[in-house]
């Protein structure tokens, strides 16, 4: 049988789920859909984040998908039943794969302000791990900031200190990078954290949780550079995705552009 995966984000922040996968499984055949026409899902409702995950979950079931990957906190967080309703596969998020990779008693939780609003990520800990001190932080400017590649300009460090400052205070043992986007920022986040607390990449994680799917011991070597097995599509801006995709995947890809308006649900 052919695996053959799907994952989807507003933008480039999957990119770091796509890497985690190539790195720990190879060369697997995948589609990559960024919605781009209507990033940052962060700031949108609830309402709006259900009715795009279920316009996204109609277009992936007619790409002959193995399984779903929701490379999106966001929409992990607002709106996995829908995907998990309308999939015509096996669904992996990133929010519990995330919960299974911590055992600290102090958490910290960087994420969009729609993540941080349904408290997804608390209420997970806390069912996992019980008695756990988490405290959440919403982050509203990384992703337009990550988008648009303004990442190591001064405005963004002072950002980050800003936003990690309560998490700190608060002495945390660990911080989940709750949005996909957050990785592509830990050159910045590393040297403004205590050298104990451990930054947690959820892609890292549900890269893991494929293992069962996914035979990775004859892919030894493979990196985004030599994986030729995925096909990008997005809602707008194809070149200046590509572009970004040369700058944190090393390839410049062919992207195709497409519509995700269709009969979807309505909630």
């Amino acid at each position: 049988m052919t695996i053959r995966l799907g994952l989807f984000d507003s933008g480039i922040g999957g990119f770091t789920v796509l890497k985690s996968l190539v790195e720990r499984h190879g060369d697997v055949s995948c589609v990559y859909l960024g919605d781009l026409a209507r990033v940052p899902y962060g700031s949108k409702t609830p309402k709006e984040i259900r009715l795009i995950a279920s316009e996204v979950v109609h277009w992936l079931n007619k790409q002959d998908l193995t399984a779903v990957l929701v490379a999106c906190n966001t929409t992990n967080s607002l709106a996995l039943d829908v995907v998990e309703k309308f999939a015509e596969v096996p669904v992996f998020g990133l929010i519990d794969s995330a919960v299974e990779m911590i055992y600290e008693k102090r958490v910290g939780i960087l994420a969009t302000p729609g993540t941080v609003f349904s408290k997804a990520y608390s209420k997970k800990i806390l069912e996992k791990r019980p008695g756990t001190f988490v405290v959440e932080q919403a982050c509203p400017a990384f992703v337009p900031m990550i988008e648009t590649g303004l990442v190591n300009n001064e405005e963004i460090c002072m950002l980050a200190k800003k936003y990690l400052k309560p998490l700190i205070e608060s002495q945390v043992e660990s911080i989940i990078l709750g949005c996909s986007h957050y990785p592509l920022l830990l050159p910045i986040l590393r040297p403004l954290v205590p050298s104990h607390v451990r930054l947690i990449d959820p892609a890292i994680g549900m890269a893991k949780n494929l293992d069962k799917l996914l035979v990775n011991d004859k892919f030894v070597g493979v990196t985004m550079q030599n994986s030729l097995n995925t096909k990008f599509y997005v809602t707008s801006d194809p070149n200046g995705f590509a572009a970004r995709a040369k700058h944190w995947l090393k390839i410049y890809p062919e992207v195709e552009l497409i519509s995700l308006r269709s009969k979807a649900c309505v909630f």
